[in-house]
């Protein structure tokens, strides 16, 4: 049975292409490989997560003391491996992750999509900040406050009621007061045990979750973000979750963090690398044909 000759021309280019020697169909060949190796990773972890991205990089100190700056984290499905757990409910089961009560979220603020790899593209950055609690809709946002941030974890978050500018505990214990616009705690009646819960003026525009970074003083609910682009931020819907931290490997996240010098940087080691064996190759044939010269005039 003959062969098409449309399927000779193919095999033969592949043929010619996997074993030519040429420089340029050497680099294309080198590239490719590293593309099916990183697409074979993806693959791997989008199948293991159950989500896109499987991995950020954290990229503030937002998260400190248990997450840090240039931390490479892996993410999961927010229901894969347990269900989603806020600090509340944490606090209830015992749940902890990262060093704290309830899991880690790493969520699109309002639904605005950005660039997956840092320092490229435009839009705004999944944030990574702690699930605290699921709050309703059409009703005043909850803000959480902890003033010794980065330090410790509360035991707990008591409401406070704003009379008369002073932050009050119900029974009558000022912790805080509003001094010409700015928060001012009261260092004699606060400890690193208490944070604080006050209803917002900001009405939610949905349900969801609010979220906070262990090291900010509030949470993100209620507060702005870009104001050009999204404004206040709103409880977080499900659809806006990327997913929930797994687990977080020390300083591997700097190469997604400085990826286009790395980049550059591997570029320019295969372009050597590359030269080297070309070089050295010729330098061996060379040596051969000298060595077959002598062995002829002798």
């Amino acid at each position: 049975m003959a062969v098409p000759e449309d399927k000779n021309e193919s095999a033969g280019f592949m043929s010619r292409f996997l074993t030519s020697e040429t420089p340029a169909v050497v680099f294309a060949r080198e590239i490719l490989w590293v593309l099916a190796v990183v697409a074979g990773i993806a693959l791997f972890l989008f199948l293991v997560s159950g989500t896109w991205p499987a991995v950020v990089t954290i990229e503030s100190e937002s998260m400190v003391p248990h997450m840090n700056v240039g931390d490479l984290v892996f993410v999961v499905d927010a229901n894969r491996y347990g269900d989603l757990q806020t600090w509340e409910s944490g606090k209830e089961t015992g749940y902890t992750k990262f060093g704290d009560y309830g899991d880690v979220l790493i969520y699109e603020p309002n639904g605005a999509k950005g660039s997956l790899i840092p320092g490229i593209g435009g839009g705004v950055h999944p944030i990574i900040h702690r699930a605290m609690a699921a709050t309703a809709g059409s009703a005043p946002i909850p803000v959480y406050y902890y003033f010794y941030q980065g330090l410790s974890s509360p035991s707990s978050y008591l409401p406070v009621m704003i009379i008369n500018g002073a932050w009050t505990l119900e029974d009558g214990t000022v912790v805080a007061r509003i001094e010409n616009g700015v928060i001012v705690p009261d260092r004699a009646n606060i400890t690193p045990e208490q944070g604080y819960i006050v209803q917002s003026t900001q009405i939610a525009g949905n349900s969801g979750y609010i979220t906070k970074g262990d090291n900010n003083v509030r949470s993100d609910q209620g507060s702005y973000l870009n104001r050009n682009e999204i404004g206040i931020i709103q409880p977080v819907k499900d659809e806006w979750i990327v997913g929930k931290a797994l687990f977080a490997i020390p300083l591997v996240g700097y190469i997604p963090l400085n990826i286009v010098p790395v980049a550059i940087i591997l570029i320019a080691l295969m372009l050597i690398y590359e030269y080297y064996q070309r070089t050295k190759k010729q330098d061996k044939q060379a040596g051969k044909k000298q060595t077959t010269k002598k062995k002829r005039q002798g």
